[in-house]
């Protein structure tokens, strides 16, 4: 799966990534580094290992491994996004971390040699893979017989009834994207059976899944724009002429702040993660 059409999309989402990279770390979304921290601890990682990160973003999973394998290990950060790699490897250089390697590369497409890895890490970066299965064959590929692949995806109910709503005031409104009238890239990863399947079909053991409810509160409906416009959401809203956008945003936050608690705005993160281990060699 590689046609006009599908390196047109992955340029699409790179593009995004690019503009997003610099608001990516924004506070609002603390959904990223809590995940990665919960993925990592899934799996065994050890002094000394070699991890890949795939779809790094701005590392929230790799800077977390490298500390994990020290000055004898070697993490590896893939991405798309030259800006999101350009984001990891300043926030390295502020840890004093000298143990990263950052490559942009094609997820579907790794230039390493067979059974290199110890772990594979991937958050919420597949469901933007045109070919998802291929992607984790891949990844079976260049991980050693016995290591491990995990990916992270957002289950059912994450962002509702925000993202809902919002989607519901585009249409209302008549401004319904290009990229709106399509379901969210991250529904396709929302069940569990999906996640099982990719792993048991690229012939991986041991496999399980897990969902965690990693939510919390925002202060205000300000917030969620933050999250909206700083994450992929951003691509329903930016395509809008300004003044248009303006309009919406106001009307949309007038309705999200009647959400509001005195905890604040709630923001459901459910987060599924998913992951097995290679069988290991018959003469191991």
């Amino acid at each position: 799966m590689n046609g006009p059409s599908v390196q047109s999309a992955k340029a699409r989402v790179t593009a995004l990534f690019d503009r997003l990279a610099r608001g990516y770390d924004h506070e609002v979304l603390r959904l990223f580094p809590f995940s990665a921290d919960r993925m990592v601890a899934h799996v065994p990682i050890a002094r000394g290992d070699k991890v890949l990160d795939v779809a790094t973003g701005t590392g929230a999973a790799a800077l977390t491994a490298a500390q994990l394998v020290g000055p004898e290990g070697r993490v590896t950060g893939i991405d798309l996004s030259d800006a999101m790699l350009a984001r990891v490897q300043e926030k390295a250089r502020a840890l004093g971390l000298s143990n990263i390697d950052l490559h942009c590369m094609d997820a579907e497409s790794l230039e390493f040699r067979r059974d290199y890895f110890d772990v594979i890490l991937c958050g919420f970066g597949l469901f933007f893979v045109p070919d998802m299965a291929h992607a984790v064959r891949e990844w079976c590929r260049v991980v050693r017989p016995g290591g491990w692949v995990i990916f992270s995806a957002f289950a059912s109910g994450s962002f509702e009834p925000l993202a809902g709503m919002l989607f519901h005031s585009l249409e209302d409104a008549g401004l319904v994207t290009e990229e709106a009238r399509r379901p969210p890239v991250w529904q396709r990863l929302a069940g569990a059976q999906a996640c099982r399947a990719l792993l048991a079909g690229a012939g991986l053991e041991d496999v399980q899944i897990e969902e965690e409810a990693l939510g919390y509160h925002l202060a205000d409906a300000t917030e969620w724009w933050e999250v909206v416009w700083n994450s992929g959401l951003r691509a329903f809203v930016e395509p809008l002429k300004a003044q248009r956008r303006d309009r919406l945003r106001a009307e949309h936050l007038a309705e999200v702040a009647r959400t509001a608690t005195t905890d604040g705005i709630r923001l459901e993160v459910n987060v599924r993660f998913a992951w097995g281990r290679k069988p290991p060699a018959k003469d191991a």
